[in-house]
């Protein structure tokens, strides 16, 4: 009995690990991972929560959560809270165990938030990999309340199998960041040694030519050539700028004041707090700095432009505005243009906020919070 036991564990094992190899999507993995784990093992319900170095949490995956838990899009899931994320914070929660009860339902119940389908109890247990800590995976069903030391044995196992799953598309974006800059530092150079340069030539051609022109058409020609070239060049050296931020290394604010040098523009920047910003978070701001600065060079018909950086109870708040022409804009409605599309989609990736004031002949305020 014990051996067919141990085949069923094995075959259990084996379907899970096939699962996470799948692909590198950690929320679809990790919710398909959940539902295979509870129609093997018979549990009714499961969830996993992410949590970051910082102690902030996510419910990363979901299965049958009663009416209490799930109502208003899981908010009592994603806020607030509980033993099993305090256990984990603190360093008591090293295996898989058992949760006398769950302060969730348990608030649940006291509220009077909806029917909990008479779950009580749930076994809890960290998700890891060597000493690299991901979350919790927490599964129970109605009436149980208490698992043997063969399923949270069983539980473990699957907790090992999802850390390293989770370790492993960790690392594998890491290797495709690095790729993509690596990739984006090559066009860059390319750029700058064969169009840069020939932009510059056929500036030099355009000046000469101008300056040796005895007809007036003529010169106005090469004149016109010349302002061209310029213009293309400056629109390079921009594009240059943005696939390998110069000054990047000194700093986030040293590339701010280097890239609106470059633009022309006056920069008035104030920064509140120390920005010691992990590197994609940096790059992020970079980027979305850069967009604002190239739409307050292109449309608002100013040359000033302020940033405020300030990082307050681990939030980065981010502030650009601009004296500027502005333009109709209503909250809610869709975004005018893709440079501003871009900019809020690279605050959301890094778990932000993006938010914009603008009307015409008022200027235009840009707004970012995101936590560090």
């Amino acid at each position: 009995m014990e051996a067919e036991s141990r085949l069923q564990e094995l075959g259990i094992l084996k379907e899970i690990a096939e699962l996470l190899n799948r692909g590198t999507e950690t929320d679809e993995i990790l919710s398909d991972v959940l539902e295979k784990l509870l129609s093997v093992t018979g549990l009714k319900t499961g969830w996993i929560f992410l949590i970051d170095e910082d102690g902030s949490y996510r419910l990363a995956a979901r299965k049958n959560l009663p009416e209490a838990l799930s109502r208003s899009n899981y908010a009592p899931m994603c806020a607030g809270e509980c033993w099993c994320i305090e256990k984990y914070r603190n360093g008591r929660l090293a295996k898989a165990t058992n949760i006398m009860e769950c302060k969730r339902l348990e608030d649940a119940i006291l509220n009077n938030l909806g029917d909990t389908a008479e779950l009580t109890h749930h076994a809890t247990v960290p998700l890891r990999a060597g000493d690299e800590k991901f979350g919790i995976l927490n599964v129970g069903s109605p009436h149980k309340t208490h698992f043997d030391k063969e399923e949270l044995a069983l539980l473990e196992s699957v907790a090992l199998q999802i850390g390293t799953s989770l370790k492993r598309i960790k690392l594998a974006q890491r290797e495709q960041e690095l790729a993509l800059t690596a990739e984006r530092n090559r066009l860059a150079r390319d750029l700058h040694d064969s169009v840069n340069q020939l932009l510059f030539s056929v500036s030099l051609t355009a000046k000469g030519g101008a300056s040796m022109a005895e007809s007036a058409e003529v010169k106005e020609t090469f004149t016109y050539i010349q302002e061209l070239a310029q213009e293309a060049l400056n629109e390079m050296r921009a594009l240059i700028w943005q696939l390998r931020p110069q000054g990047l290394e000194n700093g986030i604010v040293s590339a701010l004041r280097g890239y609106a040098q470059m633009l022309g523009l006056k920069l008035d920047i104030q920064v509140k707090g120390v920005l010691n910003l992990p590197g994609k978070i940096e790059e992020g701001v970079w980027r979305i700095g850069q967009e604002s600065m190239a739409n307050c060079k292109k449309h608002s018909g100013q040359t000033k432009i302020t940033i405020k950086l300030a990082v307050e109870r681990n939030w980065l708040s981010l502030e650009i505005s601009d004296p500027g022409c502005g333009f109709h804009y209503v909250e809610g409605n869709e975004l005018p243009s893709l440079g501003l599309k871009g900019m809020k989609e690279r605050a959301e990736r890094l778990g932000g906020e993006f938010c914009i004031e603008s009307a015409v002949g008022r200027g235009t305020k840009l707004s970012a919070k995101i936590p560090v």
